[in-house]
């Protein structure tokens, strides 16, 4: 807690132990317990170091794939409290992250089982989420916010995102294709780059390559998210996750 508030973060998050699907039941209902203490401790030092003006603290539900300690958890940690001077009925946690090990396709269950565990007016973050799929499950069942390392690591080894997929841009199709990656991107590289200089950045290992790729998958991904988050009111949420990727994991002919 102490070099999480030294280095001067927004949000920061308590020390969680993140399982795998292969551990035991009695391993995971253990950790979930740990997690939970170690929260309690995270929780009173960022009140001694002051929270008021300090940064947001998330506590991590964990739980793995069992509905009850996902549930257990989420409500344990919502209504966790340590004295504070500046709290009459004790500070709590700012928002909450989920994580841990679950497999792919019980996402959005799970995301949903944690959301209706916890209230309504603190942020729910969504730990290590990449796929489009993934963000969409997300956001239908609850999540607010996420992070991953996705679009830099893919812009790493020489991919983009666009509405069709992610495209290798190292391909040869790409020598002389002088148009944007996307064209209806307003980012920086697609504003200014076309995919030909991209293809030749990438193939010679110049880090602008990857440099500007990266400006592009991020821009990507959070035009996307501003989408959904029109979408919700609007009621066409379901509509744009379906054509959306419709596109994006188009159906072999």
């Amino acid at each position: 807690m102490q070099i999480q508030h030294a280095l001067g973060a927004d949000i920061i998050f308590a020390f969680d132990e993140c399982t795998t699907l292969v551990n035991t039941r009695a391993y995971q209902e253990a950790s979930v317990a740990r997690t939970e203490a170690w929260a309690e401790r995270c929780l009173a030092e960022h009140v001694r170091l002051g929270s008021a003006q300090g940064p947001a603290l998330f506590a991590v539900v964990q739980g793995a794939q069992h509905e009850d300690l996902r549930r257990m958890a989420a409500r344990r940690l919502a209504a966790l409290r340590v004295p504070s001077s500046t709290h009459d009925d004790g500070a709590s946690f700012d928002g909450f992250g989920i994580g841990g090990a679950l497999e792919k396709e019980n996402l959005e269950s799970i995301v949903g089982w944690v959301s209706s565990e916890l209230p309504e007016n603190k942020p729910r973050h969504l730990l290590g989420i990449s796929g489009i799929d993934d963000l969409f499950a997300g956001v239908a069942a609850g999540a607010d916010t996420f992070d991953c390392v996705a679009p830099t690591r893919t812009a790493r080894h020489g991919a983009a995102f666009t509405p069709r997929g992610p495209v290798n841009v190292k391909r040869a199709g790409f020598r002389s294709d002088f148009s944007p990656l996307d064209s209806d991107c307003d980012c920086y590289t697609c504003a200014h780059y076309s995919c030909a200089y991209l293809h030749h950045l990438v193939r010679a290992g110049e880090m602008t390559g990857a440099t500007l790729l990266t400006i592009h998958n991020l821009r990507w991904i959070i035009r996307l998210v501003d989408t959904m988050r029109e979408a919700i009111p609007a009621g066409t949420f379901p509509a744009l996750r379906q054509e959306t990727l419709a596109h994006y994991h188009p159906h072999p002919a």
